[in-house]
């Protein structure tokens, strides 16, 4: 029997039909690459119209590019704006998660520093730049404290709710089991905890980026946000987009990067969800 007919049958019988998957469910990435495709040839389109001086299309920026790669420019800009960016983030996110764990374990660690993370949380970072050049200076030392002072709070906050946020139903499971207090953190705390920590280190890396172009503008002016206040100040506009679209693509790429290790230690969750 053909499976026309049992289909037929099937509708005379009355019984539901699976709903059909629409396209744009089941190829998610295309649906992304060809709204990116049409973002740029709508740019390209209506960048040819407008005076150079204010909007660049695709193709002059994509020269500009090539240029100022061939000339070591942007990978000398790039290599000076990731030394600095990469300490910072090591530090917010190592020192985030330990104070956000200590807070979470310790009331009275938690009570201690509560009223400073809430008041530096609230302060605009940008009024504590002319501060954090005096104590720390215009170089290295000094974009790191502001990259930080930007990005270590997400990390704090997120790390905190998530071991909160566990159930006491569940470490009361894990203490009828026997389970040692190392236990019940390495294996029952700290796992619930990491999809909060990943969320704060997601967040954390659009401020860190944040953090450090607002370093590099204040500061001794290098590394990819100098090319921007160079090229700004030139009114190279095709060049001035180049260090945009490379902070950019390093903003999405670390992103990426840091939900493909958050899949990776949450894989039990998966496991979880499927067999629910």
């Amino acid at each position: 029997m053909s499976s026309s007919t049992v289909n037929a049958g099937r509708k005379l019988a009355g019984e539901a039909q699976p709903p059909a998957v629409k396209w744009w469910l089941a190829y998610p990435n295309a649906v992304r690459v060809l709204s990116v495709l049409v973002f740029l040839l709508l740019w390209e389109y209506f960048g040819r119209k407008i005076d150079p001086l204010f909007l660049a299309p695709p193709s002059r920026i994509f020269e500009a590019a090539v240029e100022l790669t061939k000339s070591g420019d942007l990978g000398k800009a790039l290599l000076a704006t990731l030394y600095p960016f990469s300490i910072g983030m090591v530090i917010s996110v190592v020192g985030g998660v330990v104070l956000g764990i200590a807070m979470a374990q310790w009331r009275l660690f938690e009570y201690i520093l509560d009223p400073f993370i809430n008041a530096f949380y609230a302060i605009p970072r940008i009024a504590l730049v002319p501060l954090i050049m005096l104590w720390a200076g215009l170089d290295t030392t000094g974009k790191i404290v502001i990259l930080v002072s930007n990005a270590i709070f997400p990390v704090i906050i997120n790390t905190y709710a998530g071991i909160r946020d566990v159930r006491g139903q569940i470490l009361e499971v894990g203490k009828a089991y026997g389970a040692t207090r190392s236990q019940i953190f390495f294996k029952i705390l700290l796992p619930s905890a990491v999809p909060f920590i990943m969320t704060g280190i997601r967040l954390t890396v659009g401020q860190a980026i944040i953090g450090i172009i607002v370093a590099e503008f204040l500061t001794a002016q290098t590394g990819l946000g100098g090319m921007i206040v160079n090229y700004a100040n030139l009114f190279a506009t095709a060049k001035l987009f180049v260090p945009i679209i490379v902070i950019g693509i390093l903003g999405v790429a670390l992103t990426e990067l840091v939900q493909l290790v958050e899949r990776h230690f949450s894989r039990w969750r998966k496991l979880e969800q499927d067999r629910g």
